[in-house]
């Protein structure tokens, strides 16, 4: 039975200080800031004649061979004693480690969690500096780009399938070479949090199949102020109110090895899954089914893909702060699916959804139709569903019967794999790109007719969900989000207990 305990927003951070601490940031900030930045730059500046001596004479087919000899150990410990210098300089006076650092042979591949902003790169002076995989975008940065190449990091563009794929047969092909390559080290996350929850790790640190050594970070003191995510705190503040600091304390602990079975082997996914497991009980915080896609934060349900901070409620809150009533919402509704059904068009501008809500400002318009698109046009379909299925205005039956007629473009009683991907786009307020898991799950009842689809969103395991669980659920965790509760859509899994885990 799963408990109805909704799971933290992962992906906001804000750091609440009393007027006390305000007072003490500034006077100290003052001081510390301009010092301990300018101190790290010095040392980051230094790092970059060192990256670049490294590789100096070297040829393009030598660089693509792990750096041997007197240039690796001269350079190697001056660059180790300049990035502890820079984050010693930067408050992190001691770094404390708990547990011990498996060698290479006996796990290849250090996975570290929660990954919460660009400050756990100290990870890196604890570790030895191993190698790690980047984004291509950061190889054009100032400095970071030798100290990418000094590292022999591997790059990916994260737009591009095909480095991404090259990306993965550079992992396996590097853990599985022996020893000749060093240590690799990654966040599995792929993007930063605040580590009140594990996201959902990528399967890239898993594909070899090869053992890994679990690393958690610790910041243990109070204010939090290293997390940068992805609403609240900026990267600026992060440094700023970290570095107004005396001190800043973190822990590093090494988990020991975690060895796949031969299962966990075949499916990088159930591995990647079963170690975000028993690093989430470590830290006694709930592993999540959480992702990021693009900008918006979300979480899975089969394939589907569902944003933590539903549209349709923003839109909700804006009217209601506009002093619309649930009487005035449910009749405009009800308005645009006559008219919607007569063949007007459905795309309008900010102006006509300004006149046809009854707004007396043009801004929230513009408000609601960046929600749902990128311009100051919105498709009228996606407003009128996502709020009716929030708000319950219609039945299920009815709200399924609406959008079949919608959104099968060939009006001939079938949905095709693209009419559902628009359609559940429309019902949950973001687009859905994989939709085959569930018009596989649709065509099995038969021909994909409207009954086919009330019968899949009525009495499927897992798709009856979006409107039991998500749709409709009551709660916001933190006032902010919408959820499956746990987060966890395929699996129920706090710190107090776990089903699907690797049995020992």
């Amino acid at each position: 039975m799963m408990r109805k305990t909704q799971t933290p927003h992962p992906f906001v951070h804000e750091v609440r200080l009393t007027a006390a601490r305000r007072i003490q940031g500034m006077i100290l900030g003052l001081v510390l800031f301009p010092v301990r930045i300018t101190l790290a730059s010095l040392f980051f500046l230094l790092m970059w004649p060192v990256a670049r001596l490294r590789l100096v004479g070297l040829s393009a087919a030598e660089r693509a061979e792990p750096v041997r000899g007197w240039r690796w150990w001269l350079f190697q410990h001056i660059m180790l004693f300049l990035s502890r210098a820079a984050f010693f300089s930067l408050g992190f006076l001691r770094i404390r480690v708990k547990g011990c650092q498996a060698g290479l042979k006996e796990a290849p591949v250090l996975v570290v969690a929660p990954h919460s902003g660009f400050l756990d790169m100290l990870v890196l002076c604890v570790t030895g500096l191993p190698t790690v995989v980047s984004r291509a975008e950061n190889c054009r940065l100032p400095i970071i780009g030798a100290l990418l190449e000094f590292n022999q990091a591997l790059i990916v563009s994260r737009k591009d399938p095909q480095s991404r794929r090259t990306c993965v047969s550079q992992i396996c092909e590097r853990v599985g070479s022996d020893a000749r390559w060093p240590q690799m080290l990654m966040f599995p996350e792929g993007t930063t949090t605040n580590g009140r929850a594990l996201i959902k790790f990528k399967p890239g640190a898993f594909v070899a199949g090869v053992p890994v050594q679990p690393v958690l970070l610790h910041y243990p003191g109070e204010p939090d102020t290293v997390r940068w995510t992805w609403r609240g705190l900026t990267w600026l503040g992060a440094l700023w109110h970290t570095t107004s600091q005396i001190y800043t304390s973190v822990t590093v602990e090494f988990l020991p090895v975690y060895t796949p079975s031969q299962d966990e082997k075949q499916s990088p996914e159930l591995y990647a899954e079963n170690v975000q497991k028993l690093m989430a009980q470590a830290l006694r915080v709930p592993a999540t089914d959480y992702v990021m896609e693009g900008r918006c934060p979300v979480q899975k349900l089969g394939n589907l893909s569902l944003p933590l901070e539903p549209p349709a409620h923003d839109t909700l809150r804006l009217l209601r702060e506009h002093g619309l009533s649930r009487t005035h919402v449910e009749a405009v509704m009800n308005h645009v699916i006559d008219s919607c059904h007569s063949g007007q068009s459905s795309m309008v501008t900010a102006d006509h959804l300004t006149a046809l809500l009854g707004l007396k400002d043009r801004k929230t318009a513009v408000k609601i139709c960046s929600l749902y698109s990128k311009d100051d046009t919105v498709d009228l379909r996606q407003i009128c569903l996502s709020v009716s299925a929030v708000s319950e205005f219609r039945s299920l039956e009815s709200l399924i019967h609406t959008a079949f007629k919608w959104f099968d473009a060939d009006q001939d009683g079938l949905l095709s794999a693209d009419d559902l991907s628009v359609l559940m786009g429309a019902l949950v307020g973001v687009p859905q790109h994989s939709i085959t898991e569930m018009y596989t799950a649709l065509t099995t009842r038969g021909r994909p007719t409207e009954a086919s689809l009330q019968d899949l969103l009525t009495t499927h395991p897992v798709y009856r969900r979006v409107f039991t669980e998500y749709l409709h659920s009551s709660g916001l965790a933190d006032g902010k989000h919408n959820g499956i509760p746990n987060g966890n859509t395929n699996r129920v899994y706090n710190h107090y207990g776990a089903t699907d885990t690797k049995t020992n």
